[in-house]
């Protein structure tokens, strides 16, 4: 392993749950709860996520810390609250971008990273002018599940050791989102 792979594969924090949100139906206000299940390729009860093990954007997080940079940018006094921002999952103390092509458990399930999560236009309707910049490099990141388990506030976030991947037609690793070993 390179010496590069090796920081990358090195992710010491560990995070916490700050905030969980689902939301009914598209468009609807997230509801904020203390708990919920995360169901393998399925998301989580009570969110309109449309389950099957093609849906990359299962789950939603976003890192707790961006929330008073969005603000900021936006020239707001106090961050902003987790549930404008419509992800589903908050967390603090780990940086959400080292977990890029990494797989990492939160409460008793196991989640994949699929991507960043891109601001949308309906946020720029809903926030205000200027709401679609500030959130480019602070939207977070999607995940699928592939543990089911029950997710709480406070519960930790922890990565899991990389995988080697061996086959080239890896799709998911030609776009980057696996760190190769070989």
């Amino acid at each position: 392993m390179s010496p590069l792979q090796e920081l990358l594969a090195d992710v010491p924090q560990v995070g916490q749950v700050r905030w969980i949100g689902v939301r009914p139906k598209a468009r609807e206000a997230m509801l904020e709860v203390e708990a919920v299940e995360a169901r393998r390729e399925a998301g989580l009860t009570g969110d309109h996520s449309r389950p099957g093990p093609r849906n990359a954007r299962q789950v939603t997080l976003i890192q707790w810390e961006h929330l008073a940079v969005v603000a900021a940018l936006l020239g707001r006094d106090a961050p902003m609250p987790p549930s404008e921002l419509r992800r589903n999952i908050a967390v603090a103390g780990i940086n959400l971008f080292s977990l890029k092509g990494r797989r990492f458990r939160i409460g008793q399930a196991l989640l994949e990273t699929t991507g960043w999560c891109q601001p949308c236009a309906r946020l720029e309707e809903r926030l205000g002018h200027g709401t679609f910049q500030a959130m480019r490099g602070h939207g977070g990141i999607t995940a699928r599940v592939i543990e089911g388990g029950i997710i709480r506030l406070e519960d930790t976030v922890s990565v899991e050791p990389l995988e080697t991947i061996s086959d080239p037609q890896d799709n998911d690793a030609r776009q980057g989102w696996r760190v190769r070993l070989e």
